[in-house]
């Protein structure tokens, strides 16, 4: 009786997660488990950054609060909106890899970020040679 109960309740909530996932899609959401509902702005493929001078530093962020690929493209057009710096977002390892053709001020990134809605957890400089 007991595994009977237990199959009715598995069956409810795959059935309910099914049910879910399909008024998701036709409603248009492109990134199901995203916390903005899957309608985050930055679900469009950005284009990469060309800096206009050569490289002069480069710095490694470490950033928590990104959950899909969207969240790491809207990190990633945040740091990319500052003049003169280009960054690379990784999802996966929860950070971006920041190259500069000025001095930039590491406030400025880290305010860039979150008021993407992210956090920094740390900003280091990248000894030259040691990121690409």
């Amino acid at each position: 009786m007991t595994d009977v109960i237990v199959l009715i309740i598995l069956a409810v909530l795959v059935g309910g997660a099914v049910s879910y996932i399909v008024k998701a899609k036709k409603s248009g959401v492109k990134c199901i488990g995203c916390p903005a509902g899957g309608n985050c702005p930055g679900s469009a493929k950005i284009p990469k950054k060309k800096l206009e001078g050569r490289v002069v530093g480069r710095k490694a962020m470490k950033i928590a609060g990104m959950n899909c690929a969207h969240c790491a493209m809207d990190a990633a057009n945040a740091l990319n909106r500052i003049e003169g710096v280009q960054a690379e977002v990784n999802l996966s390892k929860g950070s971006a890899k920041i190259f500069y053709d000025r001095e930039v001020d590491d406030d400025i990134l880290k305010k860039a970020v979150e008021d993407a809605g992210f956090k920094v957890l740390s900003i280091m400089q990248v000894p030259a040679g040691r990121l690409r």
